[in-house]
Formats: structure tokens, sequence, C-alpha cells
């Protein structure tokens, strides 16, 4: 393979930026979001070989290819140092439901959700290319519920980092909210916001585009707008098709979606040559991604509160990436898509360019009462606890095998993105008992809680990041 990937911005502004420049600058300066120049790509007899990895090995040989020099040679440590801290043998074990129907489990991690695996891995890079270039930074991400507490986890007693966190008051999980407010270090901040995740996304945003503002602190990006948030995420798509029989056979996934990175992670694995048949976008009843897939028109509604918050989004971010694509790497066609978005809250796509989308993807709402009624079918067939997202994820599989959109006789592969013991409120509506809690989590439960609730305005955001970064002698 040919290593020399530069990265550029989909709005066509950023050019020819190293890994470590497009990984601490996480937002391009022109809004957009990086991608690679070109994708790396392996052939079948290259993946024959990857058969034989185990998890790390398989991160170093998918994640070399996207980073600088100085990088290569440090990945094996870094995938070490990070999944030795995951609890179970395999990393992503695979669950067998029944005939060629998975479930792979994606909360062995510190926080019980599949953020870990690329949330870790992000420190450890961060810290690595800091540490070379002599540079400190802040952090600022938005969450709707496990981001934010893989994010501080993942972030805390860094010395080269700060870290700032936005979730929307009230509409996070209990265990989720806990799990961010209990971590008590100097540098990690969690702060609710009177919104809902796409009001902390926004204020994001709007914090990045302020330019002064962003060299002034050195803001950078955790979220999935940070390239370097999605390469380890690819990692566990290859792993469980290897596992299951590719390259000599295809594979499907059907994946709990709100802001597309986890899912545009199972496309990019497809561009690099892992042979999936077809990606199943699993939406709760925020469903523009649904609607988008059947229609080709993207529009934003209002928020409406769900048993799956994470998934609780109207506004897909990482899409862009897909779209970008999609319109041949034309910024000038996709910023006049994202102006109207921004200006009218939808654009449209023609018919050729919904129908190249058609031969990938598949797409599926699934309402509260449907993963009420999932969790309960498997937990009875299966003796088998499954969390509200990884629910939705089995339902859309499910319909997509009832209307043979993909073929019986291929692997499908529904993630598993959060521990049901994160949710236990919605496993006790559906199957009368509360998840037994893994026994730290239980510590993190009765811990104290340190976090602000303020209002949803950039002033406001932006004072307090300046506050907290005077206390600490920054300025």
């Amino acid at each position: 393979m040919d290593n020399s990937i530069t990265y550029q911005s989909t709005r066509g502004v950023d050019k020819d930026l190293s890994f470590e420049d497009a990984l601490t600058n996480g937002l391009a300066l022109d809004g957009g979001l990086y991608m690679p120049s070109r994708w790396p790509e392996f052939t079948y007899e290259e993946l024959i070989e990857m058969k034989k990895l185990d998890y790390i090995g398989l991160t170093e040989k998918i994640t070399i290819p996207f980073v600088g020099e100085n990088l290569k040679t440090k990945i094996g440590m870094i995938g070490k140092k990070v999944y030795k801290k995951f609890n179970h043998q395999d990393i992503a074990p695979l669950i067998k439901l029944e005939n060629n129907f998975y479930v792979m489990e994606l909360f062995h991690g510190p926080t019980l959700a599949f953020k870990d695996y690329a949330m870790q891995f992000l420190a450890e890079l961060f810290d690595n290319v800091l540490a070379d270039k002599n540079k400190k930074i802040v952090i600022l991400g938005a969450t709707s519920g496990d981001t934010g507490s893989a994010a501080l986890e993942a972030f805390k007693g860094k010395k080269n980092s700060d870290i700032f966190i936005l979730f929307p008051h009230e509409r996070v999980s209990d265990v989720q909210r806990k799990q961010m407010t209990s971590i008590n270090q100097a540098g990690s901040n969690a702060l609710a916001l009177r919104t809902d995740f796409d009001g902390c996304q926004e204020i994001v945003k709007s914090l990045f585009n302020d330019l002064n503002f962003r060299n002034e602190v050195s803001l950078s990006a955790i979220n999935s707008i940070n390239w370097g948030r999605l390469v380890p995420q690819i990692v566990y798509y290859f792993y469980a098709a290897l596992k299951l029989g590719a390259p000599e056979k295809k594979v499907s996934f059907s994946v709990p979606t709100g802001n597309f990175g986890n899912i545009l992670a199972g496309w990019i694995a497809m561009k690099m040559g892992l042979p999936i048949e077809k990606l199943i976008c699993a939406s709760n009843k925020n469903d523009i991604l649904t609607r988008f897939f059947h229609t080709g028109r993207m529009e934003r509604k209002d928020v409406s509160p769900s048993l799956s918050p994470s998934m609780d989004i109207q506004v897909s971010s990482n899409f862009e990436r897909l779209l970008f694509e999609i319109l041949d790497r034309d910024s000038i066609k996709l910023n006049k898509l994202m102006n109207d978005f921004k200006i009218n809250k939808f654009y449209e796509l023609s018919n050729s360019r919904k129908e190249s989308l058609e031969e990938m993807f598949l797409s599926y709402k699934v309402s509260d009462e449907e993963t009420l009624d999932t969790i309960k079918t498997i937990y009875n067939k299966n003796n088998y606890l499954i969390d509200p997202h990884t629910a939705i994820a089995v339902n859309a599989g499910k319909n997509a095998l009832f209307e043979k959109k993909i073929q019986s006789s291929t692997p499908l592969i529904s993630l598993g993105c959060a521990h049901p013991a994160k949710f236990p409120e919605t496993i006790f509506k559906s199957v009368n008992f509360k998840p037994k809690n893994p026994e730290f989590l239980e510590q993190i439960l009765m811990s104290s809680e340190n976090f602000d609730t303020l209002n949803n305005e950039k002033n406001v955001i932006k004072d307090y990041i300046y506050k907290e970064m005077r206390n600490k002698n920054v300025y």
C-alpha cells in the first residue's frame, strides 16, 4: 500500500493536511469535516491473512495507513495499552441469537458503551501527538449520552488537554449523567445545557467557527466530527466480518444510528475492501435518516425524547462525509446543500444520487413500543438482555430479513452499542426487572456529582471556558 494519505475538508478550503493536524484541528477551519485524500484498500489475499490477527493486531493493520510517519510505529503499543482495559478477551465478542443472526457486543470498555472503542484510542493518539508538538489544547464536545462519559473517562488526568462536554439537561439517562458528572478531576468538565442534543452540537460548531476563540484556546473536537474518532471504529467491522466468513462471503450489519458516525465507519470498511452486502441504518422515532433514505430529502424536525436517548438527534453531522462522496467530492455542490439545510432546514438529492445510496443502505424506523417488545422477545427466546439501542438494530435487522431485503444465508450482525445496565428503567418497562449492575458501575452511581447547568448560548459557554482556563492560570 502507498501510505501517503493527506486530509482535506469537505467544504473545499482546508487541503493537504497531515493526520496529526486533522486530528488536533478536529473541525476544519472552513466548517467542514476532514476526509482522507483516498481510501486504502486491502486485497482479497490480504484479507485472508488478516483472519489470523487478534483484535489488537487488526487495529494496527487497519489504522497504520491513515496516520503520519511519527505515529506508525506507535499504533501497536497504543492498541495494547487501550484494549487491555476492556473486560472481555475477544474485545468485541459475537453472540449468536439464531441462524446467521448475531449481536456484536461493543460494551466491554470502561464506560460500557461502544464509544469506548474509539475514545480510548483517540485519547492516546492525542497524548502522543501533543507531546511531540509540545502543545496543550481545549477539547470541546457534545453528547447525547455515551460519547460524553467515554470522552471524560478517556481524557481524565491527561496533562496536555482540558475537556468540556455539553449534554442536554434532563435528556440523558441517570446512569449516563452519573458517569459524566462523577469524574471529579481537574480539567474534566461536564456541562448540562437547557436544550436538546442538536442544540448542544450547534454550540460546539459555533464555537469552532469563532476562529479567534478557537485559536486563543487551541480548541479541538472529540465528537465523531473528528476523523480520529472514526478510524478505530472501522476495526470492529473487519473483526466481526472476518470471524463470520469474510472475505469468502459477504456479511451485513444493522447499526443503531444517530449522528451517522458508527454506520459511516462500516461504509468506510466496505470502501477498504471488506465485502459487505448491506448496511442497515436503524432509527428511533427521530427518523431523519430513515426519511432521507426513503425519499432523498434531508429535513430537520424537532427532537422527540425516546427510550433510546443516544439517538435523539435530528442533525446527523457525519452524514456530510458520505454526502461529499456521493457528490463525487464536489465541495461547491456540497456547500450549496449545507447552506440550504442551514437556511431552509432541508435539502434534496436527485433520484440518481438517491439510487446510488440504495445499493448499500437500508433504513428502518423503530418505535418505543417496538423497542420494548424486541427487548422482551430476545430475553424470552434467548435469555439475553439487550439495551434499547441494540434492540432498535435487532428489530431493523429482522425487518430486513422479513422483507427479504438481505439474504438469510448472509451473516447479519447487529451492533450491541451499550450495556443494558445503562438503561435500567427501560429494561424494567420491558421485562419487569432491572439488569444487574457491574460492580464498578455501582460505585459510580453512589458517587457525588459535579456539574453546572447553563443556558444554551454561545457566549455563556465561551465565558465558562475562559473562566475555567483562567482559574488554571492558562491565561
